[in-house]
């Protein structure tokens, strides 16, 4: 089954999807983006995935390309045209398309794209598919709370940790701390079997809407949350660890940097998690948790 796409209102064939070669995306990386899981034929938190969209295009001062409502609609006709219950929205609103100047275009002709990936949401698969990471320095800009395209220092450690057999990369910061993963919010638990995480103050990382869901979840199921910052050696000295995203949800990690992590396995309060999280993700008839910046 051909895969559909969705450029500037046209839905066209996956291999004929393009841009301008002027497009300041492409130019500049002057975008944002989202990516929106599909799960049994549910838009996982979209609720909260285009919260964030208007957040970081506001920062931006990239105008919406067309109204939330429209772009609802939008998403939906790409889940219907691909036929697909499971899988993933990718949308990117760009600065548009102008002659490249680093000062912004007069026009605010944003412009949006939506690329469909199949995916494989199996609980079972993923509790087994246990997941190595690797720390890296810290290197990118100071506004990581705004989810834009300007992905080279995450680029970068994600092959590092490719290149070590690794699935994620931890960044850490100048003293020491944890600041999240490549492509995930990074989480470990201590031996009282509290939840820690990095907090979201001081535009220090991009607050996960998975991460904001867990949040409200464990607080109904009273898992105790602590947002600190933790160091790498409390990573290797912790009960159970895991990242959180979109894409690969809750994913158990049992070795940083080659130390194993509590037994090796996926930790009992991680897939308890992994089960809330996708009994909530799942249910048509539940209300959607929703997502704020801090």
């Amino acid at each position: 089954m051909p895969r559909i796409a969705y450029v500037n209102g046209q839905y066209v064939p996956h291999q004929d999807a393009s841009i301008h070669i002027e497009d300041r995306g492409f130019q500049f990386a002057d975008s944002v983006y989202e990516v929106i899981a599909l799960m049994g034929g549910r838009l996982a938190d979209e609720q909260g995935h285009l919260d964030r969209l208007e957040r970081s295009l506001k920062e931006l001062s990239i105008s919406m390309p067309i109204g939330r409502r429209a772009m609802q609609f939008a998403v939906r006709e790409m889940v219907r045209r691909n036929r697909q219950k499971d899988g993933m929205i990718y949308m990117q609103v760009t600065r548009g398309t102008a002659p490249r100047d680093f000062k912004f275009p007069q026009h605010k002709n944003s412009a949006l794209v939506m690329t469909f990936y199949p995916a494989n949401f199996d609980v079972a698969l993923r509790k087994a598919a246990v997941k190595k990471a690797i720390t890296v320095p810290d290197i990118r800009w100071k506004r990581r709370d705004i989810k834009t395209t300007a992905l080279i220092a995450q680029v970068l450690a994600k092959q590092a940790a490719a290149e070590k057999g690794a699935y994620e990369a931890w960044m850490v910061d100048e003293e020491g701390f944890v600041t999240e993963g490549s492509s995930s919010n990074a989480w470990i638990i201590d031996k009282k079997g509290n939840l820690i995480t990095r907090p979201t103050a001081n535009n220090t990382i991009l607050k996960g809407v998975t991460r904001s869901a867990l949040q409200a979840l464990c607080k109904k199921e009273k898992i105790k949350i602590v947002e600190r910052p933790f160091t790498v050696a409390e990573a290797y000295k912790a009960k159970e660890a895991f990242t959180s995203s979109a894409v690969a949800l809750i994913a158990p990690v049992v070795e940083i940097d080659g130390r194993k992590i509590g037994d090796g396995k996926a930790g009992a309060i991680t897939c308890k998690i992994l089960d809330m999280y996708m009994d909530y993700a799942k249910d048509h008839g539940r209300k959607q948790e929703g997502w704020h910046p801090k």
